[in-house]
């Protein structure tokens, strides 16, 4: 099965995993891999195109600038890990079900209740992306979630793309409506970006990505 990312990539989030959970205070008994196993097997499932593991290593890569901002890194991180691992498009709870296999799954690999509870509202935090004034998990988390907004513009392309493709079963017409409408709405946001390292380096090109597919699409007639 292809994952969406080469098998360097894999090794490098595994250990990353490994890390992150001794980090969040799993005891030494307790074995991480099989947990690595089903989740990296969930994020290379065969109906993602953008959702990928590729998209898991670049939100941990960007949490890693992001830490210093997040009281709970860790938290932070594994909520990455379980953000989108279940995910389908054509369903609405995608966010509730990934939060749920948070709370079964960690309590297993021996994390603490607080921590796992952190991490289950975080996940659920990605429905909305408004985490709430003085929430620095949420920011961090929000942030290195939405920053392939501030992509350079072939990579822009390539996300948008791929989010089409991820959503191929919506008629043309259909797509371009609805993704017109999730635009206008990221657009009229005061800030799509709550970290201070957010709002100084992604918001400006994240706003011109963002008019410019929209610009694109009303030259379509949406």
């Amino acid at each position: 099965m292809d994952t969406g990312t080469p098998r360097s990539d894999t090794a490098d989030l595994r250990a990353r995993w490994h890390a992150t959970v001794t980090d969040a205070g799993a005891p030494a008994d307790r074995d991480p891999a099989p947990y690595a196993d089903r989740l990296l097997a969930a994020w290379a499932e065969p109906q993602r195109r953008y959702h990928t593991t590729a998209h898991l290593a670049d939100v941990l890569a960007r949490i890693d600038v992001l830490a210093p901002h997040a009281a709970d890194p860790a938290a932070v991180r594994l909520a990455a890990w379980f953000h989108d691992a279940v995910y389908r498009p054509d369903r609405s709870e995608n966010e509730e079900r990934s939060a749920a296999l948070a709370e079964r799954a960690l309590p297993e690999l021996g994390i603490d209740p607080a921590r796992t509870a952190e991490v289950a509202r975080l996940v659920r935090l990605t429905v909305t992306h408004d985490p709430a004034p003085g929430d620095t998990d949420g920011e961090a988390l929000c942030d290195a979630d939405l920053a392939v907004l501030a992509g350079s513009p072939d990579a822009y392309a390539a996300y948008a793309a791929a989010v089409r493709a991820e959503y191929g079963f919506v008629p043309d017409d259909a797509f371009r409506t609805g993704r017109a409408a999730v635009l206008r709405q990221l657009l009229a946001l005061p800030r799509l970006f709550r970290t201070p390292y957010g709002a100084a380096h992604w918001e400006a090109p994240a706003r011109a990505n963002l008019a410019a597919e929209l610009a694109a699409l009303t030259d379509r007639g949406i």
